[in-house]
């Protein structure tokens, strides 16, 4: 189909998301090229650093330059214990006033008002760290980021894996879900953190799986399960890279004529 598009979706999960630098260095390696991209959360973040033409080596810098939880970073008497705020210290010297609608590429954003319950797809004219910000808030850990009156958190609460944003516009999709739920024991639930956070990994999960189907090429990889969403260790966040970087490689192997023939842009 001639100027077709292909989608790429990518998923929340703290830093977890590095794994989508991975599967982006391997798409270039390819010659594959989205044209439109629907993130969430920390897929936000990568998609929109890519879309500025950052490459894969540059965002796992920009992560690796973040402490989260520096003490100057606390609040006092707010729902959240880190101000989300802070994210435009380390936003701003890239994007600046950008708006979406100035990317070379079209990039949506997924986050969740929390005052009406809807998700809220920021597009166009929205500035770039306000949409980054208002998705990658996570619930009970940074507070929620106010726009034009309308209070927003992460994304991942309503939509994970916004695969549904672009499928009726999108010729072909690429989807990349990186908080696929542990491999667990009995002899692992044996707390109420352990339990109730076992109980949180399913039910969200089980609310993306269905949109996994949208997708003509879908990685994911149960090794992210053994990282983090707020990994510091820099060389726990280049493995990640990694694990991105060798799901996309193995997965494309394994259907290399299809994808090339799938993914490859028509002169």
């Amino acid at each position: 189909m001639e100027n077709s598009k292909i989608g790429l979706v990518l998923s929340g999960g703290g830093t977890r998301g590095l794994a989508h630098a991975g599967v982006l260095k391997f798409l270039k390696e390819k010659n594959i090229e989205p044209d439109v991209l629907s993130c969430c959360s920390a897929g936000s973040i990568v998609g929109s650093l890519y879309a500025v033409g950052k490459t894969p080596e540059e965002i796992l810098d920009f992560f690796q330059s973040i402490y989260f939880f520096h003490w100057k970073h606390f609040t006092f008497n707010q729902p959240g214990f880190v101000s989300s705020a802070i994210f435009t210290t380390y936003l701003n010297p890239i994007f600046q006033e950008m708006t979406l609608g100035d990317l070379d590429k079209d990039v949506r954003i997924v986050a969740t008002e929390l005052i009406t319950g809807q998700q809220k797809v920021f597009e166009k004219h929205y500035k770039i760290v306000d949409a980054i910000i208002a998705s990658s808030c996570i619930p009970g850990i940074s507070t929620p980021y106010f726009i034009d009156g309308e209070m927003y958190s992460d994304g991942g609460v309503l939509n994970n894996f916004p695969a549904d944003v672009i499928n009726n516009e999108c010729e072909k999709i690429i989807g990349v879900y990186v908080t696929p739920p542990q491999d667990v024991e009995a002899k692992d639930l044996k707390t109420i953190k352990a339990v109730t956070t076992r109980a949180y990994e399913l039910a969200s999960h089980r609310t993306e799986i269905y949109k996994f189907a949208y997708c003509d090429w879908f990685m994911t990889s149960k090794k992210l399960s053994k990282y983090g969403i707020f990994e510091r260790n820099p060389q726990r966040l280049v493995e990640i890279v990694e694990i991105g970087y060798d799901e996309a490689k193995r997965s494309f192997s394994e259907n290399e004529e299809e994808f090339t023939l799938m993914f490859s842009k028509k002169e």
